[in-house]
């Protein structure tokens, strides 16, 4: 199922049906998220979204990836695959409970022995990476009032040819300054597209995959 309510009535299902399908066990990750994470399992990427980043990572073949915000695995399987070889991602998240359900299918898929999993504050994670650290590719889909924090430790370790994806930053569209939401979350995304949006380090493009991604790349 798409995540995308920006699109018009049947236009993200459209695009979803036409995008690569999920295979047995992105299925089979879908389905146990439904059934453990019960109201959350809408914090599960849908699957037009990890066809696009499969196809983007596959392409990159990124040898150090980065992920803040795991939950039940799906886009880290997605990110996994599309390593180049030898490569290794790094998940950030703080819920044992919901990354159990990703490493099971991790393994289930033969990925899991390139994935390192912190269970830990992400900022501290990624403060703790040394400086001269080259990240290959990051994704940031977490609390949304850390994304800013996330994004300035991912950039200052970010390879020259080197891809941030942020998650969520159109928010359903009530970041439009007119939508009247003035929540924290929105409040924190509105800001940091503003932000981005004249970042001079940076060439920023947003996109309305999903609930919408930014794509980042160091100028």
């Amino acid at each position: 199922m798409s995540r995308s309510s920006i699109a018009q009535p049947g236009l993200a299902e459209y695009a979803a049906d036409h995008s690569q399908q999920p295979d047995a066990v992105l299925k089979a990750l879908i389905a146990a998220t439904t059934e453990k994470a019960d109201g959350f399992s809408m914090m599960q990427i849908g699957p037009d979204q990890g066809a696009f980043m499969n196809v983007l990572v596959t392409t990159l073949q990124p040898r150090f990836a980065v992920e803040v915000g795991t939950f039940t695995g799906y886009s880290a399987l997605c990110i996994a695959r599309g390593l180049a070889p030898g490569g290794r991602l790094l998940c950030c998240d703080i819920s044992e409970e919901w990354t159990a359900i990703g490493r099971e299918h991790w393994e289930a898929a033969g990925v899991a022995d390139r994935i390192d999993l912190r269970i830990a504050p992400a900022l501290e994670t990624l403060q703790a990476l040394p400086q001269e650290q080259n990240i290959d590719f990051a994704f940031i889909d977490a609390d949304k009032t850390g994304y800013r924090s996330y994004y300035e430790e991912i950039l200052a370790r970010l390879a020259p040819d080197g891809l941030i994806l942020i998650d969520n930053t159109l928010w359903s569209g009530a970041v439009l300054p007119d939508s009247g939401a003035d929540d924290n979350d929105t409040t924190a995304l509105r800001e940091l597209n503003d932000f981005l949006a004249t970042d001079e380090r940076v060439t920023v493009a947003q996109l309305t995959v999903g609930d919408g991604i930014t794509m980042i790349r160091r100028r």
